[in-house]
């Protein structure tokens, strides 16, 4: 049977650009995976953080091989490029920092202490994606490595680092039809079993053939994201060999240009969140635990759908969507900037991300490239349409998508290659008039009404330290992140049309040539702060429109010292009434679905407001002070212009 071994522990960790040789005489750093060595300085600020080559080591005991038995490497991702040595001998190159990949080292181990040598580049080059971004690249094995060995027959290891088996189903009235079969082929005595979510055989066959599931359980998104245990099991003269478990879930879904996404025959509008891997202090080489507190954080804010950016992600990261039931856009980083030398890349980067997430019922759409337009190149046209014949020969079951950049028009052919394309739209933040997001996406509607066309970006920076009465664009205050998105959004609740919209974003990020807001190296626009600990107040902005979740919240607690004679308050709430307190005594009520409660009062002493709703509350204290706080503004030079521009 097949057998894992985690390889994480105990990596010798070379911070030289050296050959080969040279690094095998330095003693190195010991880490463990996953590991970057830029999670401080790709989050400092001033886009100087490393981009180099550097070697990591490790020794292993090789396990025992029967005659027949294969051995694998699994690096479930490096970035960007690696060449992995075993004893000195180069075995395998492998370009594209965010997807899984494997060595074979059967006729290269030998008995006893080997060693793994991996030269990790994350050097600026012209033919691997991405290269132009807003976000940082970091450099090292930022996720997990392990040793695998299997019998002579086994599910193919070799098909881009796929699961080894496929699943596709139809549904048919109540039943289902799966079929589980490979990229390649699959052992000829493969036997597969169904189990639904209570353990329960409920259908069995052999692989390659349809299997009747009947009276199947849809996967229903958010409402309901039942999964079944597909186990198929490979036998070599009538002995299991080995073994593969799938969590999967049934469904269908189709974009209207008119109505948006349907999920099972039901209207399911797609609102959600984009979503960056990285973290405060840790960079990309976060854990199942960071994974699940963000999956949780987007569950709490009431989201139905995330845009998982600009690559692809870990695939903990998808089995989560696929139990949270999270409408999944996935992407490869094809961005900013059209490579010429990169197009191989491009194609290759898109196979893995296929055949690697397959089978994840969560995933509605794959994602071609993102403001792909922003810098001048020519060919791109011609990959885009490449890539997109090559999504539909390989994953037909799931339409393309594009995220297009802001200069856009709507005429522009550019725009209608993929099945359904979207827009980034920051008017509000890097340009005025957050009305235009609304209007542009409404004279595209118009002017190509069975082209669905979504909302991919929108947000302005927030800064949960910088606080005004006044806010205004630009000035990086909570208060401002606030409104923007309040406006924004309400104009998006009439568009019934869009397929999908995802704000910008669930959480800041490290995008380490900004400087923004006083923190610089970084990007603020999340609901979230980088290190998850603050929840600004758009945050529950979006709970309010989003979760069934009764609550209410007072906003502004961090704004405790008002200077004016009035103070604004705003509560956020899904509740249809709330009624605003002063020191005890009712001030005012409030009425209708408007998510946003805005009051004003008089600022007087030090005085607490309680935002009340039938049993739920909420409160927080002020003071009123002569003078302005000096921590609320900010007193240092904030680049707010789009990224780009400052290159």
């Amino acid at each position: 049977m097949r057998e894992t071994i985690c390889l994480n522990k105990q990596w010798r960790f070379v911070e030289q650009k050296v050959s080969l040789e040279e690094a095998c005489k330095h003693e190195g750093e010991i880490v463990n995976i996953p590991h970057t060595w830029n999670a401080q300085d790709g989050q400092d600020g001033g886009g100087d953080y490393v981009r180099s080559q550097y070697w990591y080591f490790k020794e292993f005991e090789a396990p025992k091989l029967a005659p027949g038995q294969k051995l694998f490497l699994q690096f479930n991702a490096v970035n960007s490029s690696a060449t992995v040595y075993l004893n000195g001998k180069e075995m395998a190159i492998h370009h594209g920092g965010y997807s899984r990949f494997r060595v074979e080292i059967t006729d290269d181990v030998k008995d006893g202490v080997n060693e793994i040598a991996v030269l990790v580049d994350n050097e600026p080059n012209e033919t691997v994606y991405p290269q132009t971004a807003d976000f940082t690249f970091y450099g090292g094995i930022y996720r997990d490595v392990s040793l695998i060995k299997t019998e002579k027959v086994h599910f193919e290891m070799d098909a881009s680092g796929s699961k080894g088996i496929k699943l596709d189903s139809q549904l048919i009235g109540k039943d289902a039809l799966l079929t589980v079969h490979a990229w390649r082929s699959l052992p000829e005595d493969t036997r597969i079993e169904v189990f639904d979510a209570e353990d329960k055989l409920v259908a069995s066959g052999k692989g390659n053939h349809s299997i009747r599931i009947e009276n199947v359980h849809r996967w229903n998104g958010r409402k309901d994201p039942y999964l079944y245990k597909v186990v198929a099991s490979a036998y070599d003269n009538g002995e299991k060999v080995d073994e593969l478990t799938e969590m999967y879930g049934f469904r269908e879904f189709y974009i209207d240009p008119r109505q948006g996404f349907i999920l099972n025959g039901v209207s399911y509008s797609l609102r959600g969140v984009a979503r960056h891997q990285d973290r405060l202090g840790v960079g990309n080489a976060i854990t199942k635990e960071n994974m699940e507190e963000d999956m949780e954080l987007i569950a709490e804010v009431g989201a139905n759908t995330i845009r998982l950016a600009h690559y692809q992600h870990d695939d903990y990261t998808y089995d989560l969507c696929d139990k949270y039931g999270f409408l999944v856009w996935s992407e490869i980083p094809y961005i900013s900037r059209h490579m010429p030398g990169a197009n191989e890349n491009a194609v290759s980067q898109m196979k893995e991300l296929i055949a690697q997430t397959y089978n994840h019922p969560s995933i509605f759409c794959r994602g071609i490239s993102n403001e792909i337009t922003m810098k001048r190149s020519s060919g791109k046209t011609k990959v885009h349409k490449e890539l997109n014949k090559l999504i539909h020969a390989l994953d037909p079951t799931r339409p393309t998508c594009m995220a297009n950049f802001a200069m856009m028009l709507a005429f522009n052919p550019f725009c209608h290659i993929a099945d359904a394309t979207a827009m980034n739209f920051y008017h509000g933040w890097y340009t005025p008039w957050t009305w235009l997001n609304g209007v542009r996406l409404s004279f595209f509607h118009f002017f190509f009404p069975r082209k669905p066309i979504g909302f991919s970006e929108y947000g302005a920076e927030g800064m949960p330290n910088l606080h005004t009465e006044h806010p205004k664009r630009g000035d990086n205050s909570e208060e401002y992140q606030l409104i923007c998105h309040y406006k924004v959004y309400k104009s998006l609740e009439k568009r019934k049309y869009l397929w999908a919209t995802h704000l910008w974003n669930m959480f800041d990020f490290a995008a380490d040539a900004r400087n923004v807001g006083g923190d610089p190296g970084k990007n603020h626009k999340g609901l979230v702060t980088f290190g998850r600990h603050i929840k600004k107040d758009a945050f529950y902005l979006y709970k309010a429109f989003w979760s069934d979740e009764p609550f209410v919240h007072v906003c502004g607690k961090r704004f405790e010292d008002r200077h004016e004679d009035k103070a604004n308050i705003y509560v956020c709430s899904n509740q249809e009434s709330v009624t605003l307190y002063v020191n005890g005594k009712q001030f005012q009520t409030l009425s209708g679905k408007t998510r946003l409660f805005h009051f004003v009062i008089p600022a007087e002493g030090t005085f607490t407001v309680e935002a009340r709703s039938g049993d739920l509350h909420d409160e927080a204290t002020f003071r009123k002070v002569d003078q302005p706080n000096p921590e609320y503004v900010l007193h240092v030079k904030s680049n707010n212009a789009s990224w780009e521009k400052k290159k």
